[in-house]
């Protein structure tokens, strides 16, 4: 393929930006100079500018001061929060991305001069006009359109589904500087697995806002990191960063504290000799040396960052089984012969492209439907909260957090209300703020306080990651592994599932049954097309890792055996020469002609004993070996 380039070294620099918005700085003199063919991920806390630096880069905001500097005609691609409208299909809006070829076939239609005719097809085939279709149609299916889907209006779907078709025009006109903000938030774990994998092979630079670790990791190999307004880079991918800011954190820290030492021995000797004539000169210069120390400020940490779910009262298993359930909408069943249990501690993650019933496996789960056909049973004691995006947009940005709070908490202390509120960062200030005034995150945050304010025995979460930062998610992991109840997610963050689920069940074909591959098996197919062979090689690995702990159970077994089957021979030798000793005690070993013929009766017993439970031990080892040996 032939790329059309102005530049095989586009090269982006950030001089000096500074912008203010409603009173705010939000960039403070940010510089940086990225170099050509970069593939940079633009990280950040939530609020912190990321988004505010991009519009910058792209003219949709002017800084007050400063200017972005890159080579002239360079063509910028970024993806617009309006999605496409009107009766187009998919497939033809993705055609029409690229602007040259069809500014170029519309004109071939029409060109009756034969020197231009020649020139626009000669152009045609240098830009690949000819494939275009194909490849259009590759990436659309890469983000979940099969053909049919290409074929339909635009208006016929979802805002989200139509998100997809303007991020498949994005990359489909492949521009010299391609810049992404949150590309995957209107993505499915399976379409997010194939937009990193597209991304790989990008060929020109790149500029992505992402809190998905997995691809700041796979994907990038520059990180702009955006704190306090200023800009920082870092060559590598995100482990490397955080590797990086580490070790910077530790001489930060260091540095600090030597620091604070000098500052205040300073201050101790100007408090002792001030006063004095002999040493008052010494003390102004000390007093002046003080004042030009610059501080060294510790790396910022946000305390509000928290995550901590209530623990549930115990509840014997199952929390729900399904049985051969069907689940639908009216008359139309989405899922059916449904077979499915649920415990307490199961992590359960739902996989399966959007449009093929998690959503509605999970609202079954939730008791917000009811089986059609079949059998759902479930905990009469069981408290299940469940979090929706939906539920983050319904928050009435009038009220505070503590308001909200104390409206579904009725009859609760005010320092019930509080501490509910604690566990999710609403601390001091934060809790009497503005709902509206809350980033994205911190509304997620309240999402999930509230859902959980009366300790439920399950969390269902599905795409509780849309709004967290990294920092965030990882916090969220956290609370995850640490919370008592089962939890089943539904999350396009692999990194997220890789680390919280310990089990898989795959939502496809009408159906959901347990996924028998690993994570990565269910990646190896989404990125192969091949759900038989992806399974069958797990299936396989399953098998030799079974196999393998068969045999080092059984080994551990044997040894054991041998060791039991030493101690019964021993024993029997005992209780046999004491039986001698008994009937002839002229024939008595030494250790029991020293005993008096009661005595000699009692440890007869006591050995019997001993020997019947050691004889029960081996019966019990050989029993096991014959069953791994099955």
């Amino acid at each position: 393929m032939l790329h059309r380039m102005v530049s095989a070294r586009v090269m982006l620099n950030i001089n000096g930006i500074t912008v203010r918005l409603g009173g705010r700085t939000i960039l403070d003199n940010a510089s940086a100079a990225l170099p050509g063919k970069s593939r940079v991920g633009l990280i950040g806390r939530n609020g912190a500018g990321k988004s505010t630096l991009m519009k910058v880069m792209i003219g949709s905001i002017d800084p007050d001061t400063g200017e972005i500097e890159m080579p002239r005609k360079t063509r910028i691609g970024y993806l617009k929060q309006d999605a496409p409208q009107g009766t187009a299909t998919p497939i033809e809006t993705v055609l029409a991305a690229d602007v040259e070829r069809a500014a170029l076939l519309t004109e071939s239609e029409t060109c009756e001069d034969a020197d231009r005719l020649g020139e626009i097809y000669e152009r045609l085939g240098a830009i690949d006009a000819y494939t275009a279709p194909a490849r259009a149609s590759s990436i659309l299916v890469g983000l979940g359109f099969d053909e049919e889907m290409q074929n339909r209006p635009l208006d016929s779907y979802s805002g989200g589904w139509k998100m997809r078709v303007a991020l498949a025009a994005l990359l489909f006109s492949e521009p010299d500087l391609l810049l992404l903000d949150e590309p995957s938030n209107h993505l499915d774990l399976e379409a997010t697995l194939w937009l990193e994998n597209f991304l790989k092979s990008y060929p020109n630079m790149m500029v992505v806002i992402s809190h998905e670790r997995d691809l700041l990791n796979n994907v990038v190999d520059t990180i702009l990191h955006v704190e306090g307004g200023r800009v920082a880079m870092y060559t590598g991918n995100y482990d490397s960063f955080e590797r990086q800011r580490a070790e910077r954190a530790a001489q930060l820290a260091a540095a600090k504290a030597n620091q604070d030492a000098q500052r205040a021995k300073l201050q101790d000797y100007i408090a002792r000799n001030s006063a004095r004539a002999s040493t008052a000169k010494q003390a102004q210069s000390r007093q002046k040396m003080l004042a030009k120390m610059q501080p060294i400020a510790a790396m910022a940490e946000d305390p509000s960052l928290s995550f901590e779910f209530p623990s549930p009262d115990e509840l014997k298993p199952p929390l729900i089984t399904l049985d051969l359930a069907t689940v639908g909408y009216g008359e139309t069943p989405i899922l059916q012969r449904l077979n499915l249990r649920i415990d307490p501690n199961d992590r359960v993650a739902l996989l399966g492209r959007n449009g093929n019933g998690k959503t509605t496996l999970a609202r079954l789960l939730a008791a917000q439907l009811a089986p059609m056909h079949g059998a759902m049973n479930a905990s009469g004691k069981m408290r299940v909260g469940y979090f929706t995006q939906y539920q983050v947009e319904e928050l009435d940005g009038d009220d505070t957090p503590l308001e909200t709070m104390i409206r579904v908490m009725p009859g609760k202390t005010p320092a019930s209300v509080r501490a509910q509120l604690g566990r999710f960062g609403f601390q001091g200030d934060k809790a009497i703020t503005k709902v509206g005034k809350l980033s994205g995150g911190e509304r997620a945050r309240l999402a999930l306080a509230l859902i959980t304010r009366d300790a439920p025995h399950m969390l269902i979460l599905d795409e509780p990651t849309n709004h967290l930062d990294v920092d965030a998610r990882e916090a969220l992991v956290q609370a995850l592994n640490a919370y008592d109840g089962a939890v089943i997610l539904v999350s396009h963050d692999r990194h997220m599932v890789e680390l919280t689920a310990d089990r898989l069940v795959l939502v496809d074909n009408g159906t959901a049954r347990e996924y028998d591959g690993s994570m990565e098996d269910y990646i190896a197919f989404v990125l192969a097309g091949d759900p038989a062979a992806a399974e069958a090689k797990g299936k396989a690995k399953a098998k030799d890792k079974a196999a393998d702990a068969a045999r080092e159970q059984a080994n551990a077994l044997q040894k054991r055996a041998h060791e039991a089957e030493a101690l019964v021979a021993k024993l029997t030798r005992q209780r046999d020469a004491i039986d001698r000793a008994i009937a002839d005690p002229s024939v008595a070993e030494p250790w029991l002609a020293r005993m008096n013929p009661h005595a000699r009766a009692k440890e007869r017993a006591t050995v019997a004993k001993k020997l019947e439970a050691a004889e029960a031990v081996w019966f019990e080892i050989s029993e096991s070996l014959e069953g791994i040996a099955a």
